[in-house]
Order: structure tokens, then sequence, then C-alpha cells
């Protein structure tokens, strides 16, 4: 398996996998001015609109980085297949607006990534395991007595509540967590 890549993925097409959602973007909106602009000016307009377009597309990809080195950097180590895209970046405003919604979203969604980036940061900063000695870890995130209520929202030995239907974590108190995770 070459790294940066999906597991089966194969080929110089590989590459482009992630890039689904900003070609379909690009394509309805070539549809959309196309047939505007029909509609508007008529078929010879259209046909200079789509050579425009394709022109756009050519440059555009005739600056992309080819295979190989690129800028001292093999494409397999600068492709990273975890970066995030426009709709990956509305995805995750979307979880965080259903975990604040809703205690199953944040029980199911949210809370495993803050423990997650909670364990990493105490295992980078501190070699202390969030899993294995749960109390270091919370005296180490939230030292003042005051901060002891935010624990029960990371607590990895907390089961989930079973009532699941009541609104999830309060927006001040997601806040005031990753305010202490960026201090950690």
């Amino acid at each position: 398996m070459t790294a940066g890549r999906p597991p089966g993925a194969s080929g110089p097409a590989a590459g482009w996998q992630g890039s689904l959602p900003e070609v379909v973007i690009a394509a309805v909106l070539l549809v959309a001015v196309t047939s505007a602009t029909w509609a508007w000016a008529g078929l010879t307009a259209a046909a200079l609109v789509l050579t425009g377009f394709g022109i756009l597309a050519v440059a555009w990809i005739r600056s992309l980085p080819t295979g190989g080195l690129a800028y001292g950097v093999h494409i397999d180590e600068w492709h990273d297949p975890g970066r995030t895209t426009y709709t990956g970046f509305w995805r995750k405003r979307g979880t965080v607006k259903d975990a604040t919604a809703s205690m199953a979203s944040y029980e199911l969604e949210l809370r495993p990534t803050l423990q997650h980036l909670l364990a990493a940061r105490l295992a980078d900063r501190h070699g202390v395991s969030l899993y294995a000695d749960p109390d270091t870890a919370r005296r180490l995130l939230l030292p003042a007595a005051r901060d002891a209520e935010l624990w029960r929202w990371l607590d990895p030995d907390r089961p989930a509540p079973p009532e699941r239907d009541r609104s999830g974590i309060p927006p001040r108190t997601l806040a005031a967590i990753i305010d202490r995770l960026e201090r950690l």
C-alpha cells in the first residue's frame, strides 16, 4: 500500500478521490453558468463560456505539481488524505452544532474526539495516559477546584447516560473544555 492513499487505491486517478466534492461543485457551476448564458445570449455565447472554462481548467491542471518530486517533497508524502476540504469544515461544524443540541450526538461523535485530543495532549506533553491514569489526567487538565464539573464531560470511565433525548453539551462548557485543552 502506498502512503497517503486509501487501501485498495492504485494508479494516478486514486489521488483525485479526495477532490470529488470540489469537482462536483465545479461541474454544477459550469452547467449553471453555461445554461444561463445560453438562455440569455444564445448558443455562441454558451460555447465561449465552455471554451473559457476549458482554458481555465487546463491552466489550473498544468499549475499542479507533477509526479515524482515536487518542491523537494515526494507526492505521496505531500498528499494527506486526512486533509479537510471545504465540505469537511462544514461536517465538523455540523458535528459541534449537533453535539450542543443532542446528548446522543455528543456521546457518539464529539466526546470521543475530545477524549482523543486530550489523550494526545497528555501523552505528548506530560507522558500521562488518559486511559491508564485518569486521576492524574484530571489534575493536569483541571487544576482548579471550580473546574471539577468539566471532567464529567470527558471522563473516560463514565458510561454514556441513558437519557440521550436531553440537550447536549452547553456551548460555554464546550468552550471552557477547549480552552483547557489549548492550555494543557
